[in-house]
């Protein structure tokens, strides 16, 4: 199935509350904006009904296991609303139905009027499970045990639960989080038991762990968030972490008829050394699809021929080389840069330019000469995390991205590899703040920090992405995209991070997608990126997808059957 094309997109950046944030949201919709919390509970209900008919459409057994909180709550309105959609559902609630609270009373009343005998079952011990053994042979469970209020570990009939699913084959669908995720959670793993999911369905926004968790069995499986109805006017945060996804509004941009190239910004692309010409090669490349006006590649001009057969849009400048193929200090003659620097908007730096002594020399000089906006990656780095003096001055009066892995970031923050690991989200923000930079610390879930103390959290990429080649490419579009618009650095760096992860998903996963986790070049990904700018996050309905792609962009995991049905009120 084609992705769908987005001819304008409207998107106000999407924070990520904290659990006790969200719970002041749901207070705040109710108390300052009249809509219930019982109204709220129908509204997730409904939401999670018609994700279960998307992108579950071949399941007609469904087993719904609820806890006896909201989030239980949640799962007996759903399976109420399957179940009159005519689909054969199981409920078990764990715990005796006694001191529900008064919203959940009245999901567990409305399930009991509406459900058929003997679907419904009350599970006081771990031996009323194995009961309902046969309730395992599902074609999906719901997991509404506990959500974001919860406290690990999991215990009592919420352990014997986890252990109980484990026997069956069927996906699960989380309703909120998996259950035993603490919401505020920041790391990628969680140690504590929690339940498998396959897919995740929250509300409103976004908690840390659904941005910075692996909450599925598999990277590409949906994890969405669906509006239920709280106005963003109650969407308050402090936490100062936002969803990256929401910055693809600016790459959408429109552009006006009488465009020329000169309106869209000059990148030129520092690097490359003998026997390293691939590295500053891909990043131009990436440069011109990202849509940049102009790019020059500039390196050591015995590997010239080998860059500007790139492609034939590449302009190319010798750069003086040393012995040895790296670029000479030579080059840093005032005459000489004064040429190199004509007309260029936007700096890139750093891709196979290796660190002999001389191109140290050209890079700190070239960095300090200049002043327009400069994106530092490879080598560059590790020359800055040796010039502590030049990193501090380098901010003033321009704007700096660096694009650092781990291993970069250590040496720039002066810290170990595993310290970094362990705390991407205040290492980075700590930087940024400290520098004056935009540092976008790059793996799983990388993160975009600002000077300002704002971070964005990207949730495309995949393993397959693990291979020389791609940090120089996320160069080239960080650069292209900051020469399209200057004027919202930080947004365009957020969309290029996640314009690079997305074209590489789509690479392994869309239809017109030709590779695997396994065979995966970082230049694959390059061929998917007019579908990645063309693609909307959002699915018809309005839910946005944090992780995956929307239904109605890629066939269904599940089944070939086309189209949802629509879920009774």
């Amino acid at each position: 199935m084609p992705t769908r094309l987005v001819e304008s997109v409207t998107m106000v950046p999407m924070h990520v509350l904290t659990a006790a944030e969200m719970q002041a949201c749901d207070r705040a919709t109710t108390e300052r904006f009249g809509i219930s919390s019982i109204d709220l509970m129908r509204a997730a209900a409904r939401a999670v009904a018609t994700f279960v008919r998307e992108q579950f459409p071949r399941a007609r057994r469904i087993t719904v296991i609820c806890g006896r909180g909201n989030n239980g709550g949640d799962g007996m309105m759903t399976a109420r609303l399957l179940g009159v959609a005519g689909l054969e559902v199981t409920t078990l609630l764990l715990g005796a139905p006694e001191k529900l609270g008064p919203d959940v009373v009245t999901a567990w009343g409305e399930l009991l009027a509406n459900a058929t005998p003997g679907t419904v079952h009350v599970i006081e011990t771990a031996e009323d499970l194995a009961r309902h053994n046969d309730a395992l042979q599902a074609d999906l469970l719901i997991d509404a045990v506990v959500g974001t209020g919860f406290k690990p570990p999991l215990k009592g009939l919420a352990k014997a639960a986890l252990d109980w699913v484990q026997a069956s084959r069927a996906p699960i669908l989380s309703i909120d989080l998996p259950s035993g995720w603490p919401a505020d959670a920041t790391s990628a793993t969680e140690p504590a038991a929690v339940f498998p999911s396959d897919a995740v369905i929250t509300f409103t926004s976004p908690k840390p762990a659904h941005v910075f968790g692996q909450l599925t069995r598999a990277w590409d499986q949906p994890i969405v968030v669906a509006p239920i109805g709280s106005p963003l006017q109650a969407i308050i945060s402090t936490f100062a972490v936002n969803w990256a996804g929401t910055a693809m509004e600016l790459a959408k941009t429109q552009r006006a008829a009488a465009s020329n190239k000169g309106n869209f910004g000059h990148v030129l692309v520092v690097g490359g050394s003998i026997g390293r010409s691939g590295a500053p090669s891909m990043t131009a490349l990436a440069a011109l699809r990202s849509g940049a006006g102009l790019v020059t590649a500039a390196v050591p001009a015995p590997m010239l021929a080998l860059v500007a057969a790139v492609a034939p849009e590449l302009m190319t400048w010798p750069l003086a080389a040393t012995a040895a193929g790296g670029i000479s200090a030579e080059g840093l003659v005032p005459e000489a840069l004064t040429s190199l620097m004509e007309g260029k908007t936007v700096l890139a730096i750093g891709p196979g330019l290796g660190q002999a002594a001389e191109t140290v020399k050209f890079v700190t000089g070239l960095l300090a000469a200049t002043k327009i906006p400069a994106v530092i990656d490879a080598d560059a780095l590790n020359i800055l995390a040796a010039k502590p003096v030049l990193l501090a001055k380098l901010a003033k009066g321009r704007t700096v991205v660096l694009t650092p892995h781990p291993g970069e970031m250590a040496r720039l923050a002066g810290i170990a590899i595993a310290e970094v690991q362990a705390n991407r989200l205040d290492v980075a923000r700590g930087f940024a703040q400290r520098f004056g930079v935009t540092l976008v610390l790059k793996g799983a879930r990388t993160l975009i920090a600002h000077p300002d103390g704002r971070v964005a959290v990207n949730t495309t990429g995949n393993p397959g992405m693990a291979k020389g080649g791609s940090g120089d490419l996320l160069t080239g579009l960080v650069a292209g995209l900051l020469a399209q618009h200057p004027r919202e650095a930080g947004r365009a760096v957020e969309a290029a991070v996640y314009l690079h992860g997305l074209a590489a998903n789509l690479a392994v996963r869309c239809p017109g997608g030709t590779q695997d986790e396994h065979t995966l070049l970082a230049t694959d990904s390059l061929q998917q990126l007019s579908q990645a700018f063309r693609l909307d996050s959002r699915g018809g309905n309005g839910y946005v997808w944090l992780q995956g792609l929307p239904v109605d962009s890629k066939p269904c995991v599940c089944s070939n059957e086309a189209g949802p049905r629509e879920v009774p009120k």
